[in-house]
């Protein structure tokens, strides 16, 4: 039968094969056909592609505000390109070309040329690693051998769990998508075939992956299909009838007789652009590693013998012509024993590459390399002696590294800092000053629950935002804040001193000997932790207060607050069977709780509203201030698509207490106890909520040296302000025995201890984190459990953090309005200095105008290396001044320790100790000002604000508040003098 044909009205048909011109519309949006960018500030702007026009205007669990101030930009179509300009950055896209990937998509700030976009579409016949396509609630592992690529997609252990291939169809007809998956003993013990929902182009058909030897045995499983040519939308998901369970390795379209491929699917690397190593095709036995530190991107390429080599397809030469390669690379002792200068051959030409100290010194070499114009490969091949290198990125007309700075991880469980450095994974802040936020799969939020997205089919879609930032990182994090939310400013009692344990404690010991002891003593207190003891039934995760060590829990909570402390229970999720409130919650879950790895427990999906209001009604019994949510081995989670789980149910703890404490950035069922990688969803809700727990570290002096670097770093890469550490560590490790008996399984035991210098150390560094909270393992932390040095030390310090907790307050509202964490790194402040960057893991800023470099070594005394930054800088014990842009070697006894004013700037603190700040109204202040230089400080306060101003000599107090000032003034010879103020708003400072 003949076929009708279609009339196409010819403007129509125009708009079909000719790219919509760019439009320019009042409300700081350009559209372009199928992309539309919104320019939000001068450093940040929206990137987001539609091929349906279906541009998305909710917002979403990350990106909850849009509205910004209105920033100025000119926008133009020239040779092709859209070009959209600000004052801080260009970005192009070509016109009509697609979907963002690297080869169309260009941003420029700063000096630095980038593809903020990657995206991999496999053709048929083309391996599709799994962990460069789109994940929803997974992981990329690497533990079990014999995967390609960098890993592997682990688990499907939730409902929702899934990845998603873009593949193109180069013919149409019937096709085979191959997957290549692992399924051996599962977390619920189950050895057995397992099934996921296979859909394509959101068409869903369940698939069965027969059972392997184990997860060391990779298997193929395939699956028939009719495609039309051009580009589909494959997903592996967890549904809701499936088991889940399995780890995927890749998959591919094939057609018929086609084998299941090696050779991988990957994007362009941009003329222009530094690329990353690990995005190329790797050949022979090269792999990808990330087992040294210093790399760019997600790894780097190794293995480089004889035979092996890496491919990058270059795009965008813009005529052909010799042009300069820039390698990164180490080359320490390779496995033939030398550690010598070693030779690459790029696209056929030798290249040498000096040796680097070892593996974790990277280096930069060149090479004047011919090439064609427009599309090309780089090879870089090895001579049969092998290269016997890492490579790390190529860089094509580019010298730029995409280095990041800082970095986070869900928690430091385990870490000891005896063995390197925890892994980090890349937040915001990079060195060359661009990122891209990815929220294309984040869940859209305009009401109490946030609504996956909706499923486009084959249609692209996209929705990311540029950052470009330069060097002004400050301006970053404000834009970040204003994004997704500022950091969560906590009440300002949670800024005192905070005391935890886990002991067994009853409501007795509290109130008759442990708050006794902090008054006796003169050691304030603000925070009760009371740790899972407390439980009736079952100790770890039981329902209710155990009324023999708590008789009266309101009347517990009561006394606290009648003593100006606030409390927290630690809670643990998951249930046993046996536990009198099981059966309430089985009901209110609808009989939807699924056993647990431990022991007759039963655990909970958070994503499912049955299940979660079954879990927060068992918390409403138990009176407490705030939860803290410490999990480990329990199994629950989250099924919610589009929502990182950990922030989701921090979310419901600070419905509950007006904050959570808690880990964060992940989920359990996504990487174990600490969490082993960042979920695509991100860290950025995270913040708003969450005061972040960073989990059990060793009591050992390298763990305490290394949270140093770690709270600047996840502060900077995330946002998060308010970050806690256990003061002295969680396992101990010394051995020594403390001062306190328990029973163990009924035996007698004594605590531990730490050496009294690692204590008096330890404390001192606690008293300038964002939270200062005293925690253990059955291990004194306690100052008189100590010698009489370190318990005047520890006693001195803390009651210093409790004078400063009006300052401290401050920091952190500035830091919910400006994202600016109260923690930071030298470099949001002095990015022009090398030294800001080189010296994170030894010292830190508190605010703007505050330096501390803890002394991290044994001994009574002790001492580190300080960089000052530009400005002078005086002691605030001893009152020496140092001149910015020098070094000096600071030493100090228990005592002092090396903390630092910048010269104009202000510390306010209260004038005397206190017991706590609850009880105790902020009457008299006391002023610290460094004279040579103009400053200011705004005081921020729940009933209103203090400015204060210092300019030729003079202090003035803006402020409507009746209270006592005094001022000490350090002088630019190192004297210092004090004025005892009054109630005086102006005061003379000479």
């Amino acid at each position: 039968m003949r076929k009708r044909a279609t009339v196409i009205p010819l403007l129509a048909l125009l708009s079909l094969v000719s790219p919509a011109p760019a439009t320019a519309q009042p409300t700081g949006t350009v559209e372009s056909g199928q992309a539309r960018f919104q320019i939000l500030s001068p450093t940040l702007m929206r990137t987001e592609y539609a091929a349906d026009r279906g541009f998305e205007n909710a917002r979403t669990y990350n990106v909850v505000n849009r509205t910004f101030p209105r920033a100025a930009y000119s926008s133009r179509v020239e040779n092709g390109w859209l070009v959209i300009t600000t004052s801080a950055m260009t970005l192009r896209y070509r016109v009509g070309s697609g979907p963002f990937r690297a080869d169309n998509l260009e941003l420029k700030a700063s000096g630095t040329t980038a593809s903020p976009w990657r995206r991999v579409v496999c053709a048929t016949g083309q391996l599709c690693e799994a962990e460069d396509q789109p994940r929803e609630g997974m992981l990329v592992a690497t533990e079990h051998p014999g995967h390609t690529g960098a890993g592997f997609v682990a688990g499907f252990s939730y409902s929702g769990n899934g990845v998603t291939a873009t593949v193109n169809a180069t013919t149409a007809g019937r096709h085979r998508i191959a997957v290549r998956y692992a399924n051996g003993q599962g977390g619920d013990g189950k050895h057995e075939n397992r099934t996921l929902s296979l859909a394509v182009d959101g068409r869903a058909r369940q698939i069965t992956l027969p059972a392997t030897a184990d997860w060391r045995d990779w298997k193929i499983v395939e699956a028939e299909v009719d495609l039309t040519a051009g580009e589909h939308r494959v997903a592996l998901t967890r549904g809701v009838a499936d088991s889940g369970n399995v780890n995927v390795d890749s998959l591919a379209l094939l057609t018929a007789g086609q084998p299941y491929p090696g050779q991988r699917a990957i994007d362009d690397c941009r003329f222009g652009t530094t690329c990353e190593a690990e995005n190329g095709v790797l050949t022979g036995v090269a792999t990808i590693a990330d087992e040294h530190i210093g790399y760019a991107g997600t790894g780097f390429v190794a293995e480089l013998k004889g035979g092996a080599g890496l491919a990058q397809r270059l795009s965008g030469v813009p005529a052909a012509g010799t042009y300069t390669v820039n390698l990164r690379y180490a080359n320490g002792v390779g496995g033939d024993g030398k550690h010598e200068p070693r030779t690459i051959l790029l696209n056929g030409q030798a290249v040498t590459l000096p040796v680097t100290a070892d593996w974790t010194t990277w280096a930069s070499t060149t090479a004047r390399i011919p090439l064609p114009a427009g599309t090309s490969t780089l090879a870089v091949t090895c001579p049969d002696t092998g290269c016997h290198v890492n490579l790390d990125t190529i860089g094509v007309n580019s010298t730029q590294q995409h280095l990041a700075l800082g970095g986070y991880r869900r928690s430091l469980d385990g870490y000891t800092g005896d063995s390197g450095d925890p892994r980090l994974y890349p937040g915001l802040l990079y060195r060359d000053g661009w990122y891209l936020l990815d929220d294309t799969s984040s869940a859209l939020h305009n009401g109490s629950t946030p609504t996956p997205r909706a499923d486009r089919g084959a249609q692209p879609y996209q929705d990311g935002y540029v950052f470009g930032y330069g060097q002004n990182y400050k301006a970053a994090l404000q834009d970040l804040a204003t994004l997704t939310g500022g950091p969560k400013l906590l009440p300002r009692w949670a800024y005192g001193v905070w005391y935890s344990e886990y002991i067994d404690r009853t409501a007795a010991d509290y109130r008759d000997r442990i708050l006794p002891a902090f008054r006796q003593h003169g050691v304030p207190l603000d925070v009760l932790v009371v740790d899972t003891d407390f439980k009736a039934r079952n100790t770890w995760n039981g329902w209710q207060f155990d009324r023999a060590k708590f008789p009266d829990p309101q009347g517990f909570l009561d006394w606290a607050h009648g003593e100006g402390l606030h409390s927290t229970l630690n809670i643990h999720p998951s249930i046993q069977g046996t536990d009198p409130d099981f059966a309430k919650a089985q009901a209110t879950a609808k009989g939807k709780l699924a056993k647990g790895s431990c022991a007759d427990c039963y655990v909970f999906d958070w994503g499912d509203p049955d299940q979660l209001r079954a879990y927060v009604e068992l918390h409403r019994p138990m009176p407490t201030d705030f939860w803290w949510l410490d999990w480990c081995c329990d199994g629950s989670g989250s099924s919610l698509r589009g929502v990182t789980p950990d922030s989701w149910i921090n979310e419901q703890y600070a419905k509950l207490g007006g904050f959570a404490f808690s880990r964060g950035f992940g989920s359990l069922q996504a990487g174990g106890y600490s969490g082993s990688g960042p979920l695509q969803t991100g860290p950025w809700a995270e913040k708003r909520t969450t005061l972040h727990f960073t989990g059990d570290t060793s009591s050992t002096w390298g763990a305490m040296k290394g949270t140093i670097g770690y709270t600047s770093a996840e502060a900077a890469s995330t946002g998060m302000s308010s970050i806690s550490h256990d003061i002295g560590g969680h396992n101990d490790t010394t051995g020594l025995r403390g001062s306190e008996t328990y029973l163990d399984n009924g035996q007698v035991r004594y605590t531990a201890k730490l050496p009294d210098d690692l204590y008096a150390r330890w404390v001192q560094l606690g008293a300038f984190q964002p939270i200062t909270r005293l925690h253990s393992n059955h291990s004194d932390r306690l100052p008189w459990q100590y010698g009489p040095a370190a318990q005047a030390s520890a006693t001195k310090f803390l009651n210093l953090r409790e004078r400063l907790v009006p300052y401290i307050y401050t920091l952190a509202e500035q830091a919910n309005r400006t994202g600016v964490p109260v923690v930071r790194p030298a470099y949001l402040d002095y990015p022009d200095s090398p030294e800001a960057y080189s010296t994170v893991d030894s010292q830190f800023m508190v605010g703007s105008d505050m330096l501390v470099a803890p002394i991290t070594t044994p001994g009574d005394v002790g001492e580190t290396r300080v960089w000052f930054p530009p400005g002078q800088w005086t002691d605030y014990f001893t009152g020496r001044v140092y001149q910015g842009g020098t070094w000096a070697t600071v030493s100090a006894g228990w005592d002092t320790m090396p903390v630092f004013l910048r010269s104009g700037g202000m510390l306010v603190e209260r004038t005397s100790n206190v017991s706590g700040d609850v009880q105790n109204p902020v009457d008299a202040l006391t002023v610290h000002v460094t004279a040579g230089a103009r400053g200011s400080f705004t005081l921020y306060e729940d009933k209103g604000r203090t400015r204060i101003t210092q300019n030729n000599g003079t202090l003035v107090v803006h402020s409507k508040s009746k209270r006592d000032w005094t001022v000490v003034v350090h002088n630019a010879d190192g004297t210092s003098r004090v004025i005892q103020a009054g109630r005086r708003v102006v005061i003379n400072l000479r």
